[in-house]
């Protein structure tokens, strides 16, 4: 019986088949005959989440630019499926073709979080690839990793056959074409394994020695051959106006996290909060022309038919021609009434005409991260906003109708107290009675208070810090619920701390933990980041039988000349200003915006061009 005919018996027995069908609007179909390379892009999580990733919609609408590279989608398969394939004998298939995903040249797998690992050990056990990448042989697909998990690949590195650090558009084609002329050659799987490491950008993991000291701190990881990168730079488009984006995005037939078009309108951030992996190693700032982004957003609404625009960066209201740009877009789309969405707006740089502006077709509530309950830990993580800012901005929303504010804070910031926790709660209690004065009353107002637990992530200033135990967060965040009961308008949400302990362990560890990775699929650890699947005594009994101790990795702060598992990736950052912003965090001070003034981070030396073109000495 063919794939096609046994989905058609199987999907009408689990929920949201769409998920596994395929063939939606801008999906693209090849004859698998007429290609060379054939790549697999999976990520490892539902449908609806790997839906809702740009980083995979433009490297399969790029690779698909080439008439002799197919590249399609593979997602995992939620449990009802997984349970039917096993009892069926279906092997792990691709959406387009339907073909197997050991059938691929490439299967690649997009880290975006942490505690989706146990996922990628699920898929290739249900593609019947090999776990371990020293077991793979000819025949088998490369399996490859992006993201920005991969800025510390050592956990999987005993699984994954390499890693593209960086920004791939470039990368991933110079990939392609080596593979083009390996296949042609008829070269070994190794062979291409050591052309590929000289790739800039790429990693390959089972090329490199890693040896550990006594006390189980890493001592050294060296190349096993002379012309193999001691370090791997991190690849970076420099060009974004004329760099590929996409406009014909594949439209689900079914809803997905976040169901709109995405426009993408800088990378980089300038900001530089202490505690941000992403503000750090995304730098520098570059950002695409008002005028390549009108035409990008009428191609992609008129391609995609999507009701909803989400201009999209990690700090959008920091984008230097925003207000042309919404003014123009809003004009365009008034019509056809497209809304515009705006995350990632900054407290300080909150504009009401703006909001107003973008949200004339459709307005919902709006989201404010002051991360920290009082001005001191603000200034300890450089967040660089006040209370004040806050409510000044809440006050302008409140009395132009918005009645729903959403706030966001961590807890266990480096060098918080009881008394940044109840800050939180007064900061919420202000804001309601920002609201009252406004109306006389809180009738209608929803003030939704979330926090998640800090994890000190590499490649920060406060890489070298550790995480708060577990005992602590849970009576952190009991304290927490007991203040903010006491107000009907307020409702409180937060992280599970179990989960926030482990992503701590796999972002800062080393892969000795590739071995707990097997043990926790063994155990049947899959879909961590959801609740319901999560068990936290699987992963425990995990870490028991491997010997290996979790909290070495997560509650030990490292001395400041320690080698860690991520040294092997060069982001462009350098770790002097790293060591400086640390300093400058346990004095409470602030670093202002480099747009303002050059901190010699150090990834000038990239010659990215953006807001680095001009190097100011500190």
């Amino acid at each position: 019986m063919t794939i096609e005919k046994l989905l058609e018996k199987l999907l009408p027995q689990v929920s949201k088949p769409t998920r596994y069908m395929g063939n939606e609007y801008n999906s693209i179909k090849k004859d698998k005959d007429n290609i060379k390379v054939h790549v697999a892009l999976a990520f490892p999580d539902v449908y609806e989440v790997g839906m809702s990733h740009l980083g995979i919609k433009i490297l399969y609408h790029l690779l698909n630019q080439y008439p002799d590279i197919y590249a399609e989608r593979v997602f995992a398969p939620w449990v009802d499926f997984e349970g039917l394939m096993r009892k069926e004998g279906i092997l792990l298939f691709s959406l387009e073709s339907k073909t197997a995903v050991a059938e691929f040249d490439f299967l690649g797998f997009t880290l975006q979080y942490e505690m989706s690992y146990t996922n990628i050990l699920n898929m290739l056990e249900l593609s019947g690839i090999p776990i371990f990448s020293n077991e793979r042989r000819e025949g088998h697909p490369f399996v490859i990793a992006g993201g920005p998990c991969t800025y510390n690949p050592e956990p999987l590195s005993d699984i994954v056959d390499f890693f593209v650090i960086g920004e791939a558009e470039e990368v991933i084609v110079e990939i392609m074409d080596l593979y083009k002329s390996f296949k042609e050659r008829g070269e070994s799987r190794q062979r291409f394994l050591e052309e590929v490491a000289r790739i800039s950008g790429v990693y390959v993991p089972s090329l490199y020695h890693v040896s550990y000291n006594d006390d189980g701190t890493m001592k050294s990881i060296l190349p096993k051959q002379a012309d193999i990168p001691r370090r791997i730079q991190k690849r970076l488009i420099k060009d974004l106006d004329n760099v590929y984006y996409p406009t014909n995005f594949v439209v689900p037939y079914m809803d997905i996290v976040h169901d709109r078009a995405v426009l993408e309108i800088f990378r980089g951030c300038t900001r530089g909060c202490r505690f941000c992996q992403a503000g750090m190693i995304y730098r520098p700032v570059r950002e695409k022309s008002v005028v390549r982004l009108e035409k990008l957003a009428k191609d992609i609404i008129a391609s995609t038919g999507y009701g909803e625009l989400s201009l999209a960066s990690l700090s959008t209201s920091d984008y230097s021609k925003l207000k042309q740009l919404t003014e123009i877009l809003t004009d365009e789309f008034r019509q056809s009434r497209v809304s515009l969405s705006l995350p990632s707006l900054r407290i300080d740089a909150f504009s009401l005409e703006l909001a107003k502006k973008v949200q004339e077709i459709k307005k919902s509530g709006l989201t404010f991260a002051p991360e920290a309950g009082t001005q001191r830990l603000r200034d300890v993580i450089n967040k660089g906003v006040t209370a004040q800012d806050l409510l000044t901005s809440v006050k302008d929303a409140f009395s132009s109708g918005w009645k729903t504010v959403k706030l966001y804070f961590m807890i266990g910031l480096p060098t918080e107290t009881y008394e940044d926790i109840e800050g939180i709660a007064n900061l919420a209690f202000a804001v309601v009675d920002v609201y009252k004065k406004v109306y006389g009353n809180t009738r209608g107002l929803k003030v939704n208070v979330s926090t998640s637990t800090f994890v000190p992530k590499p490649f920060t200033p406060f890489q070298w810090e550790s995480q708060i135990t577990l005992s602590e967060i849970e009576e952190r965040q009991r304290l927490l619920r007991s203040m903010l009961r006491k107000n009907k308008n307020i409702s409180y949400s937060w992280h599970d701390g179990k989960l926030s302990f482990l992503e701590a362990v796999f972002s800062r560890g080393d892969r000795r933990l590739g071995q707990v990775l097997k043990i926790a699929h063994d155990k049947g650890c899959k879909f961590d980041g959801w609740n319901d699947m999560f068990s936290f005594e699987k992963w425990m009994s995990a870490f028991n039988e491997s010997g290996i101790c979790p909290e070495f990795y997560a509650y030990r702060k490292r001395s400041k000349d320690e080698l860690c598992p991520w040294d092997i990736i060069d982001p462009g950052i350098d770790k002097k200003f790293l060591l400086r912003e640390l300093e400058k965090s346990q004095k409470a001070e602030i670093t202002p915006d480099c747009r303002i003034r050059c901190h010699a981070c150090g990834v000038s030396k990239l010659k990215a061009g953006g807001f680095c073109e001009t190097k100011n000495e500190i």
